[in-house]
């Protein structure tokens, strides 16, 4: 029952250590290894291997600030930690034996929950979700953080904070993706801000402008915009399916008018919309990519000027991108062993963020204040060698192809 009570009145940190063996230390719990997690508590979620494991603990909705202790005194460690369902907020952290390094970084939590609409009022009080969403941590009343690599954790501090978000609406290619091998930019934008700003990540496989609304996904995000937050806009994919007459979205007049009703409803808000273009496919022709969404990333562009809002061209990157690499290498940033040409796996989805951070901080400079130093600069024509990219795998992997192509 006390548990319950903290869910519901979280106002202060909570401290857990983790290292094996730890006594309790004032203001802090001892988590025993392998305890498992308790509705409304804290514990070890199911799936872990040998020191990769997933810790979660209960907490309302909103942002919170997470401080880790890493490091052993015997023993060197190299960790990587991911929030939620795969959102990467620390890459790689080293340590010696008997060094110690403490990072921060801040996780977006929620759940399905709308406010009821009033009586007789059209609407829901729920985010109508797919049931591949069923279980996902993304949605859930838990703060969930995956360690991953050869981690050594000491310590986690869990604390409510309020600080300006980030909110992503977008498809597949933007979505936290659930399972290994298929990884998209949004899940990996969070490690390239400092921790003084979250990052909400709705986006959802499949989606276009017209669903993303009628399944009140765009009302859970309206509902947490405050004034000054930003929300970056990317569609695309799914918008052109003309096969699919319900959300299929002209690039001449349906398409740009929706934009602009996104642009309008999180402008009455208070927020500062961005528009994204939708990454190019990986489609080669005599060595050069082949335009699948042209008509549809000038339209972007053009509603952009008109209603002056900032662009992050990511469709002229990716194909800068893929062409620097060649269609061999290229495909090698993409799911399913490059069998898969729209989605992307960790390297991809990676370098897919660092433009998408570059092009914030041309486009953006309050927010950009908010990158870290390395994330505000790259050139997507001269990228790094795909080998030193070292992107740890999570616990998770599924060979279903994400939804959406």
């Amino acid at each position: 029952m006390w548990m319950l009570a903290m869910l519901a009145m979280v106002t202060g940190p909570q401290t857990f250590d983790l290292a094996p063996g730890a006594p309790a230390r004032p203001g802090s719990v001892a988590v025993a290894e392998g305890t498992p997690y308790q509705p409304g508590g804290f514990g070890y979620e199911p799936g872990g291997k040998a020191r990769e494991r997933l810790f979660s603990v209960a907490v309302p909705e909103g942002n919170y600030r997470v401080t880790v202790r890493l490091g052993d005194a015997r023993a060197a460690s190299r960790t990587t930690v991911k929030a939620e369902s795969r959102r990467l907020m620390l890459r790689a952290i080293t340590t010696a034996p008997g060094q110690f390094v403490t990072a921060s970084f801040v996780v977006n939590v929620r759940t399905a929950t709308l406010a009821a609409p009033p009586l007789n009022a059209p609407g829901g009080t729920a985010v109508r979700l797919k049931s591949r969403e069923a279980g996902s941590y993304t949605w859930d009343d838990k703060l969930t953080l995956e360690f991953l690599g050869d981690p050594r954790v000491q310590r986690v501090t869990i604390e409510p904070v309020t600080v300006p978000t980030v909110f992503l609406a977008g498809d597949s290619t933007v979505t936290d993706q659930r399972t290994e091998p298929a990884a998209s930019w949004g899940q990996m934008l969070p490690a390239l801000f400092q921790p003084n700003i979250a990052v909400a990540n709705h986006a959802e496989s499949g989606e276009t402008l017209k669903s993303f609304v009628t399944e009140l996904r765009f009302d859970k995000l309206l509902s947490q915009v405050k004034p000054g937050d930003w929300v970056l806009i990317q569609f695309g994919h799914n918008d052109q399916k003309a096969e699919w007459p319900q959300t299929y979205a002209d690039p001449a007049v349906t398409y740009p008018a929706w934009l602009r009703t996104y642009i309008a409803e999180v402008r009455r808000r208070g927020g500062r919309p961005v528009l994204v273009t939708s990454p190019e496919r990986r489609n080669f022709d005599a060595g050069r990519i082949r335009h699948t969404l042209a008509d549809y990333a000038e339209a972007m562009r053009k509603v952009a000027r008109q209603e002056q809002v900032p662009l992050v061209d990511l469709q002229t990157a990716t194909i800068a991108l893929y062409e620097a690499y060649g269609p061999a290498e290229a495909a090698k940033l993409f799911n399913d062993g490059g069998r898969d040409k729209t989605h992307h796996n960790n390297e991809g989805a990676w370098l897919l963020a660092r433009a998408v951070a570059a092009g914030l901080a041309e486009a953006v400079p309050d927010l950009a204040a908010h990158l870290t130093p390395e994330a505000r600069r790259f050139d997507p024509a001269h990228p790094p060698a795909l080998d030193s990219l070292g992107l740890a795998p999570s616990l998770a992997a599924s060979s279903e192809r994400p939804a959406g192509s």
